[in-house]
């Protein structure tokens, strides 16, 4: 009798995503088991109950790690590696709320956008994020600014913004790496010379205005993960995909939360699959969301 495939899910939160849970078994995974309101320090012992429990080798045995910190879903990936005890071993996949995929795929279709209708990539860009401090908005910073973007991490919170940008350079970038932290009081003050713009705040809340995208003179992509009316850029469609943004003065193109939902979907599956059928033990992070979420991209 064949072993079924078993992924432990981890969790910080006191409820497991059903979202996540769906995409492990769609995406082929047999049994889900979910870890609620898990500590870092506990990780370890959750790993080795895993590898222990089955004979020497990967034997279709999975960890995912969900939760809402990206940074603590990442000391805990790390955990999962150092925990293990060749032979024994195991595949380890962090999307903490979906922020590795969702970001990946934001940022996979806006360079995209980028180098077809402008001839440009990330390197040297100003990207603006909007509700930047949040999952998806700090992991698409680090993306953006690994590609050699200038970031500004933007928020409610200046000092915040600031703690948040310091730390994501400190944890995953290097020392060149151009990314800040600002006021969502100072976008008026940014607007003119912004080449990107990525909203990440909470739904249903306009965090740029019609005014704001007219004296945007410079801006050339605009990007929204939120989906629910209104769009946090003045103008952007849920369903947009690389089309004109109505009132922009520059001819930006917006792409909007369901067609960056779409890549971040494809992604997450993808991965799983990787995490299913590697014949080594794997452990996928926002940089490996991001190799499939381009290769995806690029595909269409």
């Amino acid at each position: 009798m064949s072993k079924p495939l078993i992924m432990h899910m981890i969790t910080t939160a006191k409820n497991l995503s059903p979202f996540d849970v769906n995409m492990a078994y769609d995406s082929g995974w047999d049994k889900c088991v979910p870890y609620t309101s898990i500590e870092t320090d506990e990780v370890e012992s959750i790993v080795q109950d895993a590898i222990f429990s089955r004979p020497p080798g990967l034997n279709k045995t999975g960890i995912f790690i969900g939760g809402r910190d990206p940074h603590k879903a990442i000391d805990m990936l790390n955990i999962c590696k150092n925990s293990l005890v060749p032979p024994f071993t195991i595949s380890c996949f962090a999307d903490p709320s979906g922020a590795f995929t969702t970001a990946a795929g934001m940022i996979a279709k806006v360079e995209n956008v980028l180098l077809k209708k402008f001839d440009k990539k990330f390197s040297g860009l100003k990207v603006v994020i909007l509700g930047g401090t949040g999952p998806v908005g700090l992991t698409a910073g680090i993306l953006a600014s690994l590609a050699g973007a200038e970031v500004v991490i933007m928020g409610r919170d200046k000092e915040k913004c600031e703690k948040v940008a310091s730390l994501c350079k400190e944890k995953y970038l290097d020392s060149s790496s151009k990314i800040f932290g600002a006021g969502n009081d100072e976008l008026d003050s940014y607007i003119k010379d912004i080449d990107v713009v990525l909203a990440s705040a909470a739904a249903g809340i306009q965090l740029v205005t019609e005014e704001q995208l007219k004296n945007a003179v410079n801006l050339k992509v605009a990007a929204d993960v939120n989906a629910v009316p209104p769009s946090g850029i003045a103008g952007l469609d849920a369903m947009q995909d690389a089309k004109e943004l109505e009132g922009s003065t520059s001819g930006a193109l917006g792409i909007g939360a369901l067609a960056i939902g779409n890549v971040k979907y494809q992604a997450q599956n993808k991965l799983l699959k990787k995490m299913a059928n590697s014949e080594k033990p794997v452990f996928l992070d926002f940089h490996d969301a991001l190799e499939l979420a381009r290769e995806y991209v690029s595909s269409k």
